[in-house]
C-alpha cells in the first residue's frame, strides 16, 4: 500500500471526514433552507464539548498549578487548529493582562501560516519539536496539541516532546480513540460528528476547539486569580473603550462614587485590581499593591489583611 492509499484509508475511518450522503444535493436548497441546517449542526456542539468536561477541568486544574509556579501555556496545531490556539493565545494580554510569553499559540509552519498553508508542515513531528526546543521548554509548563483529526503529526509531535520532558500534555481532538489522546497525559476528544462539509473541520470541529479552549484558559486565569467574581480585574486598559470599561469594572465590584474610582485609579497607576483594593480595603496605592503582591494577585485574599 502506497503512503497516500494508507493516508487515505486512515481519513475514511474518522468520523470527522466521513460523507453524509442525505447532504448530497445541498447545493440544490435555498440559502435560508442551508443555513437552517448549518445552524443545527452548530448546535450540537456544545452537548458534544459538555461530555467532556470532567477531563477538562482536571487539565485545567494541573494547567493552574504549573502556571502559579510560573509555568507557560502552550498551544501547538496546525491549520484551522493551530489558528485556534493562536487566536486563543493572543486574547490572553488584553483580557487578564498576561505577558505574551505566557500563553504561547505555535502553528506549524510559523506565523506565515495564520494566513497562507504552508504545505508539510503538519506532516513534520520534528518540527514541532524543533518550535518547543526555541522555547525552552521547562516540565513547569504545559502544552496542548490541537488536531480535529487527533492524527496530525505536528501536534502528536509537540504533545510527544513535551511528555518526555516533564511537562503537562493535553490532546484536543474531535474523533474517539484518537493518536493524540492516547499521547496526552489528559485526552480530551470532543466527538462532534462528520461535518455539513465533507471534511471541512473548521466548522463544527473548529467550534468545538474554540469552546474548549475559552474554558481553558478562562477557567485556569480564574483560578490563577485574574478575576474577581466574574468582573476581568486584571484586564488591560489598552484604548478609550478599555479605560471606560476599566472604570466601569471598578464601579460595579465597589459601587463607589465616579470621584472615588478616579482617585484609586490615578493612586493605582490605572491598574483595576489594585484601585478595587484601594476602595474597598481602604488602603493606599503602595499598601495595595504590596498586599496583592503578598496574595499572589488574588484580589479576594488581599481584601482579607486590609481595614475594612
Amino acid at each position: 500500500m502506497t503512503a497516500y492509499a494508507e493516508l487515505r484509508a486512515q481519513l475514511a475511518t474518522l468520523t470527522t471526514e466521513a460523507f453524509r450522503p442525505e447532504l448530497a444535493e445541498i447545493d440544490r436548497l435555498s440559502t435560508l433552507e442551508i443555513a437552517r441546517l448549518m445552524n443545527a449542526e452548530d448546535a450540537t456542539v456544545p452537548a458534544a464539548v459538555a461530555g467532556e468536561l470532567e477531563t477538562i477541568a482536571a487539565a485545567i486544574d494541573g494547567i493552574a498549578e504549573r502556571m502559579a509556579r510560573g509555568g507557560r501555556l502552550i498551544y501547538a496545531g496546525a491549520g484551522t487548529a493551530g489558528r485556534m490556539g493562536v487566536l486563543d493565545a493572543s486574547e490572553c494580554p488584553p483580557t487578564f493582562n498576561t505577558d505574551p510569553s505566557e500563553v504561547v499559540g505555535l502553528i506549524a509552519g510559523g506565523p506565515s501560516a495564520m494566513v497562507k498553508a504552508v504545505e508539510g508542515a503538519e506532516d513534520s513531528k520534528e518540527l514541532a519539536a524543533e518550535d518547543l526546543t526555541a522555547l525552552a521548554l521547562t516540565a513547569d509548563d504545559t502544552v496542548i496539541g490541537i488536531s480535529a483529526s487527533g492524527r496530525t503529526p505536528y501536534a502528536i509531535g509537540a504533545v510527544e516532546f513535551a511528555r518526555d520532558r516533564g511537562a503537562l500534555t493535553v490532546g484536543l481532538s474531535c474523533n474517539a480513540g484518537s493518536a493524540l489522546a492516547a499521547a496526552a497525559d489528559h485526552g480530551i476528544e470532543v466527538v462532534v460528528g462528520p461535518e455539513l462539509l465533507t471534511g471541512s473541520t473548521r466548522l463544527k470541529a473548529g467550534t468545538a476547539q474554540k469552546l474548549v479552549l475559552n474554558l481553558i484558559s478562562t477557567l485556569t486565569m480564574i483560578r490563577l486569580g485574574k478575576t474577581y467574581g466574574n468582573l476581568m480585574v486584571d484586564m488591560r486598559s489598552s484604548n478609550e473603550k478599555l479605560r471606560a470599561r476599566a472604570r466601569r469594572i471598578v464601579s460595579l465590584a465597589t459601587g463607589a462614587p465616579d470621584a472615588e474610582i478616579e482617585a484609586a485609579l490615578t493612586a493605582s497607576d490605572g491598574e483595576v485590581k489594585q484601585a478595587i483594593l484601594v476602595i474597598l480595603g481602604g488602603v493606599d496605592g503602595p499598601t495595595a499593591a504590596d498586599l496583592l503582591t503578598a496574595s499572589r494577585g488574588h484580589l479576594r485574599a488581599a481584601l482579607t489583611h486590609t481595614p475594612r
